[in-house]
């Protein structure tokens, strides 16, 4: 079978790599001039922690979530299975008691346990949740890795193409089938009509005065924080959630809140070295769940929210199996519809 998927985020590049590997002669569009311009993928904070998104998020979130840990560590050598540590200063230790009533598989630590996980948070809080299974990821490595892999399975990625699915969709010639998945984002909206905004903002900062192993999740009544450490001294601190489709700036506001949240969970973050500023625009449907549908003879995967890189893997293969198998999966194709193109 012959497949066009159109965008080169992260769902569009596991969608490509799952229908690679069965067999499938894939091609990737994207309007971007290079790997992660035309894409919220490369702002994301790159963490994969299914059962800390519970506490905002459905169950269908964790189990998604939970099966892409394995696809990422198989896919992604950098892959870091360290947990998740989330904490509350002394005043907010309320809010931490009601995150860990809408989460599962964490366990409570002390003071004592929190230093010996993290030695540079010891002494700075008294309990945390401590979700031992989740991981990690640097997002830009992640799909960097991701396009090489489709590399060497002979796939190509044309960058610099605005293609839409609709004008894709023709009949093929010849005893092949072909199809055409949309993996946009929000610019499916003039298909996907309910599909809205949801902004986040970003800081990427340097600082070798600390360091942590897993990302931290600051609980606080107006902004939740949470700084991923990356490679070379850097973290990536986010992120706000704005009901907005503007994606070119970030607001004061955000910016004095996200390094006010940084510097509360250690000082020394008042030394750090802003490298990077950056904001995206996350596609989301009204339940903020995912979904997987036929529209106009293509097959358009979208709506993973914050949730990009935690989900892709598993509507990546649940696509793979809706293209190549005829599979249909109720939790996230709200209706058995049968509008293939393939001929």
């Amino acid at each position: 079978m012959q497949v066009k998927v159109i965008g080169a985020g992260v769902t569009g590049l596991a969608c490509a790599l799952e229908l690679a590997e069965r067999g499938a002669a894939v091609e990737v569009l994207d309007r971007g001039a290079a790997l992660g311009t035309s894409s919220c993928s490369w702002y994301a904070g790159g963490m994969l922690a299914p059962w800390c998104e519970l506490e905002t998020a459905e169950p269908l979130v964790a189990k998604l979530g939970g099966e892409s840990l394995a696809w990422w560590q198989r896919r992604f050598s950098a892959t870091a299975l360290n947990g998740s540590l989330v904490v509350a200063h002394a005043r907010d230790a309320a809010d931490l008691v009601q995150f860990g009533r809408r989460t599962e598989r964490f366990e409570w630590l002390d003071g004592e346990a929190i230093a010996a996980l993290e030695p540079d948070l010891g002494g700075r809080f008294n309990k945390a949740l401590y979700f031992r299974e989740e991981g990690h990821l640097d997002p830009r490595a992640a799909l960097a890795a991701l396009a090489h892999r489709l590399d060497d399975l002979g796939v190509p990625i044309r960058f610099g193409v605005s293609a839409a699915a609709e004008r894709l969709v023709a009949p093929a010639h010849g005893a092949r089938a072909r199809c055409v998945i949309d993996c946009t984002g929000l610019a499916a909206r003039s298909v996907l009509k309910d599909l809205r905004g949801v902004k986040g903002e970003m800081l990427l900062l340097r600082l070798r005065d600390v360091s942590l192993s897993r990302p931290i999740r600051v609980l606080h009544p107006r902004l939740p924080l949470y700084i991923v450490p990356r490679a070379d001294g850097l973290f990536m601190v986010g992120a706000t959630m704005i009901e907005s489709d503007e994606p070119t700036r970030i607001t004061a506001r955000s910016m004095l809140e996200l390094l006010s949240a940084a510097y509360a969970l250690h000082p020394a973050f008042g030394e750090a070295e802003i490298i990077e500023i950056g904001t995206g625009v996350r596609p989301a449907f009204p339940d903020n769940l995912p979904r997987i549908g036929w529209h106009g003879g293509a097959l358009y995967v979208n709506g993973l929210y914050r949730h990009g890189f935690l989900l892709a893997p598993a509507l990546a293969r649940r696509a793979a199996q809706v293209v190549l198998e005829d599979r249909h999966f109720p939790e996230v194709m709200r209706e058995d519809t049968r509008e293939r193109h393939l001929v």
